[in-house]
């Protein structure tokens, strides 16, 4: 099996599964997780080939006229975020099949996720920018779709119009950087950006290809001040919030950030954009869970605070903080994947996941307690799960760090102090807190709830036990894929005796107090945020579209009034002055005009065209102003002739009479004059008529004084007979040169006959 291979039949599973929904019955869950199942096994058995440095390229034509093409890059990066998108989707398609019994659409629903799964790992396994970007915009509404699946909610409609424009607003700043980025490589290709990053870096065009990539991967992956969308997604089904806003989707920002590292990365504006928005949306995500009540928004504040934790160790750059945001991807996805599901399974077991009415629940469901207690360990970085290795890591890094380490280690360390407080609040009230009157009984969740959870939380902790033999194989060339110039650090559970132990000991001695004072600290905190953060991003947000759309409404209704006439003056005064400014900014023109050689039969002929144009102009009277018209276009004709235009001319005659006969039988049942045009509205239009003629006689100059390349001219003269067979060489033009420009022609006058026709009878039968 090929990569590009699995990605079609994942992406044919997705468009098919619902319409099989309704066969496979309460089984499709389990029957749609093969299909991951299998990749996440073929990646796997690929790691030993990666672990050799061997990097797996595959290659399709798509444009190849713009040089695209899908091509496929899988090496160590590739490899450990398949497993990650595999691996827990397979989980998720069978907690999901169970999840959704009750609810409407559920093969639609099994199809999104399929859809979305097939996107990321399109992202993730790209070797082209065009090929990444197709697959980024993907994710973008596929999750727009999981996020509105109550879609006859306004509050989940809401969430997914503030998802999709805020990633899609992202993704379009992402296609232009992907566009500048290869301006100077003359490729899309990862292997030539990723051969020399000094050639993007060494370019004028560094900053606002920067600019616009990190636009991009900070929209999609929450980053402050953008964070704001992850938790309204809360409104989606639970198996949504556990695949796409934990362990998947979000990431994707990560992932584009680690994967340009070696091309981008490196330089004072990378590092210091990456580091503050890093460390400030890591603690602001911290900060705003404290005081959060509802289990699933709890959960989307910290993993806003994880993501930007690993923006933060990219944006540092050094040996440790590299290690640290590989093992702490790993650490994070498999413990947040858990606690999503879990958080579905109490939701749905109880009726409600507001923790405020939660308590109790160990001795309904130990089994389940037992795995979401184990999940929380690991997030609050306790041994022996692998998220006390992320932390340790975490911890290294930010005290080595280059620069601002202090500041980075103290907000490193409030938020370690946050999660260990949320950690033991989530057990101890959850389970061990004081029991509510629950509508119904709660129970243990049946296996399919409960197996993804447990073998993601088994997985955190034989990591979290055999570091070296486990995690590392998985990391090691993660590692190295983002930078070369570093290597693996070899991962121990134990460390001994430092500073790094030191600030773990003290950040859950912290955190247990904290816990201990909740009640104390948790009003003076809400207090806090009422004064001082009065506004949500969320309304800010929506105010903003609503002043948008007020705008929108000023601007169409001076704009799109409904006069035509207005319409077709500011085409032409706005083509006018685009088109004076280029022959301003043009070579100077030459006019070389002899009219000694102008026969005195044309002088007249002229002589009368500007006389009939007055003429059209003064009159009071429609027939008079029509006759006139008629006089200009016949004495254009006549030129025409005289200058051997003859195929000019004769369409010139047929289009005049044609018109002169329309016009005056349409000027028959026109009323009389009611206004005349206002001496200020006139001087307006004689102006602009001025403008536009003025520009066509310079433009016509211009080009007659301009050799841009060699005549064509020559070429139809031989070609006609010799190719065309045919020795009119105006005909074999119009028919066989320019046979497709002619063929609209003729299309556009047998449409306005037909039109004619279609109104004469009309108006017939009406009579």
């Amino acid at each position: 099996m090929t990569t590009g291979l699995f990605l079609l039949i994942l992406l044919l599973v997705a468009a098919i599964a619902p319409f099989l929904r309704k066969y496979l019955k309460h089984q499709a869950g389990w029957i749609y997780a093969l299909w991951p199942f299998a990749g996440f096994l073929y990646y796997l058995s690929l790691l030993p080939v990666i672990q050799q440095g061997e990097i797996l390229i595959e290659s399709y034509e798509w444009i190849p006229v713009l040089g695209l093409s899908f091509t496929f890059y899988v090496d160590g990066l590739s490899v450990l975020f398949s497993l990650l998108v595999l691996g827990i989707g397979t989980f998720i398609l069978v907690y999901a099949g169970y999840y959704m019994r009750p609810y409407p659409m559920k093969g639609r629903f099994l199809g999104y996720l399929l859809l979305f799964m097939t996107a990321m790992q399109g992202i993730v396994v790209s070797g082209n920018l065009i090929t990444m970007f197709v697959f980024w915009e993907l994710t973008s509404i596929s999750s727009y779709l999981l996020i509105g699946y109550y879609h006859e909610k306004p509050e989940a409609r809401a969430s997914a119009l503030q998802a999709l424009l805020i990633t899609g607003f992202g993704g379009l700043a992402l296609l232009g950087g992907f566009v500048l980025l290869a301006i100077p490589y003359d490729s899309y290709e990862l292997t030539t950006l990723l051969s020399d990053g000094d050639v993007i870096k060494n370019h004028y065009l560094y900053i606002p290809a920067l600019i616009l990539i990190l636009i991009g991967a900070f929209t999609k992956s929450a980053q402050f001040p953008f964070h704001f969308w992850l938790p309204g997604a809360m409104t989606a089904p639970s198996p949504v919030s556990a695949y796409l806003h934990s362990a998947t989707m979000v990431k994707a920002g990560v992932f584009l950030l680690a994967r340009l590292n070696p091309v981008l990365g490196g330089t004072e504006v990378w590092s210091y954009s990456l580091t503050i928005v890093g460390v400030t949306t890591m603690f602001v995500g911290a900060w705003l869970s404290v005081t959060q009540v509802d289990l699933k928004r709890i959960l989307a504040y910290t993993t806003v605070s994880a993501l930007g934790t690993l923006v933060l160790l990219i944006g540092t750059g050094t040996e440790y903080a590299i290690n640290a945001a590989i093992v702490f991807l790993l650490v994070h996805a498999l413990y947040k994947g858990t606690l999503f599901m879990m958080a579905g399974n109490i939701e749905k077991k109880t009726g409600t996941r507001d923790i405020r009415y939660l308590g109790g629940l160990f001795k309904y469901m130990p089994f389940a307690a037992i795995i979401m207690i184990l999940a929380l360990v690991s997030m609050a970085g306790v041994p022996p799960m692998l998220g006390f290795l992320g932390k340790e890591l975490i911890y290294e890094a930010s005290v080595a760090a280059p620069k601002a380490h202090l500041f980075i280690l103290t907000l490193g360390f409030l938020t370690n102090v946050i999660l260990v407080f949320l950690s033991l609040r989530l057990a101890i009230d959850i389970f061990w807190g004081k029991e509510p009157v629950y509508d119904k009984k709660p129970q243990e969740p049946s296996l399919s709830l409960i197996l993804g959870p447990f073998l993601m939380v088994l997985a955190s902790f034989v990591l979290g036990l055999l570091p070296s033999a486990m995690a590392g194989p998985l990391t090691s060339k993660a590692i190295t894929a983002i930078s070369p110039l570093h290597d693996a650090i070899i991962l121990k559970l134990w460390h001994g005796f430092n500073i790094v132990l030191a600030l773990s000991v003290l950040t859950l001695l912290s955190g247990y107090l904290v816990f201990r004072y909740r009640h104390q600290l948790l009003p003076a905190i809400d207090r806090f945020n009422i004064r001082y953060f009065r506004r949500e991003f969320t309304r800010v947000f929506f105010s903003m579209i609503d002043a948008f759309l007020v705008f929108t409404k000023l601007k169409t209704r001076a704009l799109q009034h409904g006069y035509h006439r207005f319409y077709l003056m500011t085409l032409f005064v706005v083509a006018s002055v685009m088109v004076w400014v280029m022959i301003w900014r043009a070579d100077p023109i030459i006019l070389e005009l002899n009219f000694s050689d102008m026969p005195i039969n044309l002088i007249a002929v002229v002589v009368l065209i500007i006389a009939a144009t007055l003429s059209a102009v003064v009159s009071n009277s429609r027939v008079v102003a029509l006759i006139c018209m008629g006089v200009i276009g016949f004495g254009i004709t006549i030129i025409f002739i005289a200058y051997s235009g003859v195929d000019l001319a004769i369409t010139m005659i047929m289009v005049e009479t044609l018109m002169i006969i329309l016009a005056m039988a349409v000027v028959y049942h026109l009323p009389k004059y009611q206004n005349f045009s206002s001496t200020g509205a006139r001087m307006r239009d004689a102006l602009v008529a001025t403008l536009v003629g003025t520009f066509f006689m310079v433009l016509v100059l211009q080009a007659g004084t301009s050799t841009l390349d060699a005549p064509i001219s020559a070429y139809y003269k031989e070609a006609s007979y010799s190719l065309a067979f045919g020795r009119n060489i105006v005909n074999v033009i119009l028919v066989d040169f320019r046979a497709l420009d002619t063929l609209g022609e003729i299309t556009v006058i047998s449409i306005a006959a037909l039109g004619i026709y279609a109104m004469i009878k009309l108006t017939k039968k009406t009579n």
